[in-house]
């Protein structure tokens, strides 16, 4: 423990001068800098250092704007916030603290980290600890998933858990097990696969299905998850499950247009 002091120390430093850095810096740019500073470093950022900003389509107050980070998490502004300018500007700050947060050695998955969860597991799910050694129980593929990402940070582990809580979400992951894949070779194939367009589009189509077969079902699950989103933005939580939900539905309500205008 005492070897982790001097880093801890380090990191609360860095969070105290952050905290009252934020309203006199630019956090747009502290942001950025704060990702190109993590790439000069040597990390892994295989689509580059750039923060991604998106802007909620509205002629009036309160604005919303969404920022991507260069891993997929997504942050929203969680604050009322009267000018696009501010939303930018809340959005940023929400990111750039838990950017700087997710460098604290206790946001790390270490062998103790995972102990600790499996236990926490066990016994929410009143399981047995053979459960947590066969890959094939739900305590088991969450432990295989934890060590399989051993030393990386909470982030990255949820922005690769987003993929996972997506295919559950959709109903691919039942369908994988109708046709009798194991739990095991579901996380050995997606555990290494990004979300990307062609997840989306499929799952856009798998939508348009539902919606053909129960008309309504479509417009629901987006005004739920338009809701989801709205809560999590406020609330300062971490959001790309919610996005991704709600753009792939609108995906999948741009494809049924597609179609009607076509049979017309």
């Amino acid at each position: 423990c005492s070897l982790l002091l001097p880093s801890i120390r380090h990191v609360n430093h860095s969070l105290l001068n952050l905290t009252a850095s934020l309203f006199v810096v630019n956090v747009v740019e502290a942001l950025q800098e704060f990702w190109q500073m993590k790439q000069s470093r040597g990390a892994d950022l295989k689509n580059g250092a750039l923060v991604v900003y998106e802007m909620v389509p509205s002629n009036s107050p309160p604005y919303v704007c969404y920022v991507t980070l260069p891993g997929g998490s997504c942050f929203g502004s969680f604050q009322f916030c009267p000018t696009k300018a501010e939303a930018r500007r809340s959005a940023a700050k929400i990111a750039l603290m838990n950017s700087v947060f997710n460098e604290h050695p206790s946001r790390r998955i270490t062998d103790e980290f995972i102990e600790k969860s499996v236990s926490e597991a066990l016994a929410s799910f009143n399981g047995n600890r053979e459960e947590a050694d066969n890959p094939n129980t739900g305590i088991g593929a969450f432990r295989f998933m934890l060590e399989s990402n051993k030393g990386k940070s909470m982030l990255e582990f949820q922005e690769l858990m987003t993929v996972f809580q997506l295919l559950h979400w959709n109903g691919s992951l039942k369908a994988m097990r109708e046709r009798q894949c194991s739990r095991q070779e579901v996380l050995a194939h997606y555990s290494h696969r990004a979300l990307d367009d062609d997840i989306r589009h499929q799952m856009a189509l798998d939508w348009v299905s539902r919606e053909q077969s129960v008309p309504g079902a479509l417009s629901r699950e987006l005004a739920s998850t338009e809701r989801e989103l709205d809560e999590a933005r406020l609330a300062g939580k971490e959001l790309r499950f919610h996005k991704e939900k709600k753009d792939i539905l609108l995906l999948a309500a741009g494809q049924l247009g597609n179609m009607h205008s076509s049979s017309c």
